[in-house]
C-alpha cells in the first residue's frame, strides 16, 4: 500500500511538471529510467549502450541525443558520474539520451594517439569509432518503436575523441537503415573540442546544424586548422585536422546553421566543461537549431584572454556575441 501511494505521488508530480513546462526546452519530469543493452560484439569487445528515458513518459516519437565519451581512444567510459548526470538531465527534458561504449583501439599501445602514432593509424582509429557509432545508431533505429524515438531526429554529441567520432560521422551522406522513409542523416551534432581530417566532407548536402565548443589554446586538437597534437611535419603522427573554427567557417560559407562557442585561452579541458557549464545552451541548440530548424549562425566568445603560444585571433580581445539569423 505504501509503495502504491508513493507511485501515485511520483506520477502526480511528474504530470504537474509536464503540464507546467515545455518539452525539450525545459525539464518536464524529475527522474529518468536507465536500461543497458549490448549493441555489438567485435574484436573481443562487447559494446554496450545506456539508454535514458524520461520517467512515466508515453510519447513515442522522441528525439535522441547520442553521446560519445572522450579518452584519446584508449580510455574513458560511457557511464562516468558526469556522463550519467548529463544524460539524466537530457532525458528529464523529454529526450531519449544514449551513451555508448566503443572500441578503444589505442588502449595498450606504446604510441597512444601522439606524434609517434602513424597518421594512417590515427585515421583507422577514427574510422573504427565511427563504425561503432553507426552500429549503435542502427541498433536504435531497428528498435525505434520499442524505444519510442524518432529515427530522423538523432543528435550526436561527443567530447574530445568522442567529438572527433561524432563530427566524422555527422558530416557524411545519409545511410540506409531499412526504413520505409528512406536513408537517414543525423539531425545535428555537438562537438566539444573535436576536429575532422577533411574539411571538404562538409558540403551542401552533408552539412547538418552544428554546435562547437573549443578553446583557442587547445594543444591536442586544434581550434582552427593545424596538425593534430601540433606534431612536427617530420613525425609519423603528422596529420592536419580542421577544428571547430574551421568547421564553423565552412558552414558559414555554405549558409548553414551553426553555433560556435569559443573560449579564448582555453585548453583541452573545454572538452568536458560544456556538459555542466553550458548545459542550457546545449538544450537551446537542440531545440532551436534542430527541432525548430532555425537557420542561425552564432559565435559566442568567452574569457577574452589569449596567452598561449598558438595563433591568436583578433576576436579574442573582448567578450561578445555575434548572432546572424538568416
Amino acid at each position: 500500500m505504501k509503495y502504491i501511494f508513493h507511485l501515485i505521488l511520483v506520477l502526480f508530480f511528474s504530470v504537474q511538471i509536464t503540464f507546467a513546462q515545455e518539452r525539450y526546452k525545459e525539464q518536464i519530469v524529475d527522474s529518468a529510467l536507465v536500461d543497458t543493452y549490448t549493441y555489438a560484439e567485435k574484436d573481443s569487445f562487447t559494446l554496450d549502450l545506456d539508454l535514458y528515458q524520461p520517467a512515466f513518459d508515453a510519447k513515442d516519437d522522441r528525439p535522441v541525443v547520442l553521446y560519445v565519451h572522450g579518452g584519446g581512444f584508449s580510455g574513458g567510459v560511457r557511464d562516468s558520474e558526469e556522463i550519467r548526470e548529463f544524460c539524466k538531465k537530457i532525458a528529464e527534458h523529454g529526450y531519449v539520451a544514449v551513451s555508448i561504449s566503443y572500441r578503444l583501439t589505442r588502449k595498450g599501445t606504446t604510441t597512444g594517439l601522439g606524434c609517434e602514432c602513424p597518421a594512417t593509424e590515427k585515421l583507422k582509429t577514427f574510422q573504427a569509432a565511427v563504425d561503432d557509432l553507426q552500429d549503435a545508431t542502427y541498433f536504435l533505429i531497428e528498435r525505434w518503436e520499442q524505444f519510442g524515438i524518432d529515427p530522423h531526429k538523432i543528435i550526436l554529441a561527443g567530447s574530445s575523441a568522442g567529438a572527433e567520432t561524432v563530427l566524422n560521422a555527422a558530416f557524411q551522406p545519409p545511410y540506409c537503415y531499412g526504413l520505409d522513409s528512406g536513408p537517414v542523416s543525423y539531425a545535428g551534432v555537438i562537438g566539444m573540442a573535436g576536429a575532422i581530417p577533411d574539411i571538404n566532407a562538409i558540403y551542401e548536402d552533408s552539412a547538418v546544424p552544428a554546435m562547437f565548443f573549443h578553446g583557442t589554446c587547445d594543444d591536442l586538437v586544434p581550434y582552427s586548422t593545424a596538425p593534430h597534437h601540433y606534431c612536427s611535419e617530420e613525425s609519423p603522427g603528422y596529420l592536419v585536422l580542421h577544428g571547430s573554427y574551421s568547421m564553423a567557417e565552412r558552414l558559414r560559407e555554405l549558409g548553414k546553421a551553426y553555433w560556435l562557442h569559443t573560449t579564448c585561452g582555453g585548453n583541452h579541458s573545454v572538452a568536458s566543461t560544456p556538459m555542466t557549464e553550458y548545459f542550457e545552451e546545449i538544450m537551446q541548440f537542440c531545440y532551436d537549431f534542430v527541432l525548430q530548424g532555425k537557420k542561425m549562425q552564432i559565435h559566442t566568445i568567452r574569457d577574452g584572454n589569449h596567452n598561449c603560444a598558438y595563433p591568436a585571433f583578433n576576436f579574442c580581445t573582448e567578450e561578445k556575441e555575434q548572432p546572424d539569423e538568416e
